[in-house]
């Protein structure tokens, strides 16, 4: 997410939590494409991490962009953590370790996507050559211990990295270390909604197998193929993995608003100073349970957005689907992670294939499979098949395997030529 909400609408019932969701209803013929990608920044002279400060830093870089492209900066505390294009609604982002995000305005085609990211990457490039700096397509920083990751200053994050070690083991890892590629897509109503939801959520572990692309960790293999897809396992599981309730008779916008009264918040706004709130759930909140001396403790839809945009699952709802199971990788598959879900959920006939094949599948198998494919991607056995029939011929091989085979043979067991041959 770009940057937090500060709509002062009072929340007055939880009724209002779940029509705000309804909001995103839109006919077919207003259905968007939304992309966004994140990449790590390194140093082509060594391949070290960028910190925010410094002549050639983020900071540098973010000012540098938004020289470039007359873009609104984003700032936190004085400051600049992003910028806001005002007129297409793009933004970047800098997520907790420096990876740098771009969060693509809506469109309406998958060509106008692939023209956003390549025009978005030559900007980069332009800004970050004179500093030194490249970028690299991965779904984990392949090389920098966590302590030598850089933190950004969001607060935000210094609420998150405070709490994630309560509640999972590989919370941090998540935040500072990996990156994906996300797209975001439209629905129609909330039958259409619990469709997409669903055909998401059960084949959310395919599309990490086809994108499983995070096999290093300090500097050296980590036995996964998507490291970052078994991270995911174990970071703050109130509020991430397959949310099982989606399968449910009747599951509805009702149903995930009251899921997500549940989760336990990170934060509210007030005044531009972000207040810990991760003592309370979203349900408390609205009770009237609060920090002591919370300035203006009354709940707002502003409170509610950024709330669900602190929920990890699989697919994530707003006023639009979030499919969130892709690891980071090179220009070709920005491209390529869109055209596989807009494929399967914007075209009906394959909607409705795409319902038939997980219609019988049960909780065991969808959680089986979501525990599998870190490990072995495409070769996870499903059934009596394996995911790479499972994906059918959209792809031949993940492209963690053949880094890996890099690795082992021409790189000499070395991580170092990665910055050369995956960088942006």
């Amino acid at each position: 997410m770009a940057r937090d909400i500060s709509n002062p609408t009072p929340i007055e019932n939880t009724d209002q939590l779940a029509a705000y969701l309804e909001e995103g209803c839109k006919p077919p013929e207003k259905w968007r494409i939304g992309t966004e990608h994140e990449k790590f920044g390194f140093y082509q002279d060594g391949h070290g991490p960028i910190p925010y400060e410094g002549p050639d830093g983020v900071r540098a870089l973010l000012e540098g962009m938004e020289a470039l492209l007359g873009w609104e900066p984003i700032y936190d505390a004085g400051k600049i953590i992003g910028l806001v294009d005002p007129t297409g609604g793009g933004a970047i982002s800098l997520e907790p370790g420096g990876q740098f995000e771009l969060s693509g305005a809506p469109l309406a085609t998958l060509h106008q996507t692939c023209r956003e990211a390549n025009a978005h990457l030559a900007q980069v490039k332009e800004v970050a050559e004179p500093l030194g700096i490249g970028f690299l397509g991965l779904g984990m920083s392949p090389k920098w211990r966590r302590a030598e990751t850089p933190v950004m200053p969001k607060s935000r994050y210094q609420i998150m990295a405070d709490y994630m070690p309560k509640v999972g083991s590989l919370g941090l890892d998540m935040m500072f270390r990996t990156a994906t590629i996300q797209v975001n897509l439209d629905f129609s109503d909330e039958e259409d909604m619990r469709r997409k939801m669903r055909v998401g959520l059960a084949l959310q572990p395919v599309a990490t197998a086809l994108f499983a692309n995070s096999p290093f960790t300090d500097g050296k293999p980590n036995g996964f193929l998507s490291y970052r897809g078994e991270i995911w396992r174990d970071t703050d599981n109130q509020r991430s993995g397959g949310l099982p309730i989606a399968f449910d008779d009747g599951f509805g916008f009702e149903a995930y608003a009251a899921w997500a009264l549940d989760v336990p918040m990170y934060f509210v706004v007030r005044g531009g100073v972000y207040h810990d709130m991760t003592a309370f759930t979203f349900r408390q909140f609205v009770a009237g349970k609060t920090p002591l001396g919370l300035p203006d403790p009354a709940p707002t839809l502003g409170d509610w957005e950024n709330h669900l945009s602190t929920l990890f699952p699989d697919v994530r709802l707003k006023k639009f689907l979030e499919m969130r199971g892709a690891d980071g990788g090179e220009w070709r598959r920005i491209c390529a992670l869109p055209a596989l879900w807009v494929g399967l959920l914007y075209d009906q006939s394959a909607l409705d294939d795409a319902c038939d094949l997980i219609a019988d599948w049960t909780e065991e198998e969808r959680l089986a499979l979501r525990d599998g494919v870190p490990k072995t991607a495409l070769a996870t056995p499903f059934r009596n098949h394996t995911v790479l029939e499972l994906a059918g011929d959209m792809v031949k091989a993940a492209p963690a395997e053949s880094l890996l085979r890099h690795y082992e043979t021409r790189w000499g067991r070395s991580v170092e030529p990665i910055f050369n041959e995956y960088s942006f």
